[in-house]
């Protein structure tokens, strides 16, 4: 299969859409990408091309799954979001009152909501680890239950990268006697049918597409903070993990999950049409709005940017001009990305395999993004 060539569906009144996203993959800005647009629950666009691997031997087919890095995070957010729908977990708990180890070292007023937000001042381990700690459950999240907050919880948002899946997914396990990919999968993508997985079965493996790593920054990566050290390098993962069969069989809820554009977008429904989605309803309306309810707001002391953060996800806001207060997103390392408009009732959805060094989505998908909204509001 030739560069640039896309495959799948957008009317004619998308075909900016679909000049951009080939321009993506002839240009090489993308080698394979997928790109999906619901609006009212129906599938509007939904486009794939290019190559499932960087020498590009594989072609980057319909059912193409990659790991999308920390757009995963969104689907914890929505295990846990259903779960407090359903009256399993309360947002205003005490994290203790699930998980009592957890109180250890003062920690015994921080809130489930506080997990939610990257506010609760855990953004990583302090315990020198390893990447093997990330497939044992028991010891990533025991550290960080004998843990001590780097700052005062509640009072500042801090991207926790990695253990913010560990966290919210032990609530999980607590409140549901479920793993979080077992909830996940029971609950939410098995009866959507939506091929997106946290814990991938070896099965699938050969679906996987692999990730070509982001160019290395000039002068190396240095953290200035014990904050960002936690955050980013302990563990320190090289990229090429992705590809090895214990990083895509493990549970890891804030980084690990392996999908498409069409599932991200077809499972995110859920929250943009007010807790329905397949004729199915997951979430009352309710339920769903409580992602739009900012938690914390200021400059992020890991990311060194001004975010809101909701109940799992990133609100409007000046790192996101774009969406208004009744949208939200998150993306992941390398440029997946989700945006979910409630009052548009609209879910976009992008992933790709050539890494952009960016943890929040990049000109890629906001180009694609920018001409979907175009297309929509001629209409």
């Amino acid at each position: 299969m030739a560069d640039g060539t896309v495959h799948g569906k957008a009317d004619e009144k998308f075909a900016a859409v679909r000049e951009q996203f080939e321009k993506n993959l002839s240009s090489g800005a993308d080698i394979g990408a997928s790109f999906c647009v619901t609006k009212d629950g129906e599938t509007i666009i939904d486009l794939w091309g290019g190559h499932a691997d960087p020498e590009k031997t594989r072609p980057w087919e319909k059912d193409t799954i990659v790991n999308v890095y920390s757009t995963t995070k969104t689907m914890t957010a929505l295990t846990a979001l259903y779960l407090a729908d359903k009256g399993l977990i309360d947002f205003d708990a005490p994290v203790a009152e699930y998980w009592p180890e957890f109180a250890a070292n003062g920690k015994e007023k921080v809130k489930v909501s506080h997990l939610m937000s990257h506010s609760a001042g855990l953004p990583g381990w302090t315990e020198p680890t390893d990447k093997d700690m990330l497939y044992d459950w028991d010891l990533a999240t025991s550290l960080l239950a004998a843990q001590a907050p780097m700052w005062e919880p509640g009072t500042a948002p801090g991207y926790h990268a990695l253990s913010q899946g560990y966290l919210v997914g032990e609530v999980i396990r607590r409140a549901s006697g479920r793993t979080v990919g077992t909830v996940f999968r029971e609950e939410i993508a098995g009866p959507l049918d939506a091929d997106f997985h946290i814990g991938l079965p070896a099965s699938e493996d050969a679906r996987v597409a692999d990730l070509q790593p982001p160019p290395a920054p000039a002068g190396g990566m240095s953290f200035t903070s014990d904050i960002k050290k936690a955050a980013f390098s302990n563990p320190d993962i090289d990229v090429m993990e992705t590809r090895s069969r214990e990083w895509r069989g493990a549970e890891i809820p804030a980084a690990g999950g392996t999908g498409n554009a069409r599932s991200v977008a077809q499972i995110h429904t859920i929250l943009a049409n007010g807790g329905k989605s397949g004729g199915k309803r997951f979430l009352s309306e309710a339920g769903c709005r409580k992602a739009l309810e900012c938690q914390v707001e200021g400059t992020d002391l890991v990311l060194d940017m001004p975010v809101r953060f909701g109940m799992g996800f990133g609100l409007s806001g000046p790192m996101s001009p774009a969406l208004h207060e009744e949208a939200m997103f998150w993306g992941g390392y390398g440029g997946s990305i989700v945006l979910i408009d409630m009052a548009a009732r609209t879910t976009i959805a992008y992933a790709m395999n050539r890494m952009e060094g960016t943890t929040t989505g990049d000109m890629r998908a906001i180009e694609l993004a920018a001409a979907t909204w175009q297309a929509l509001a001629a209409t």
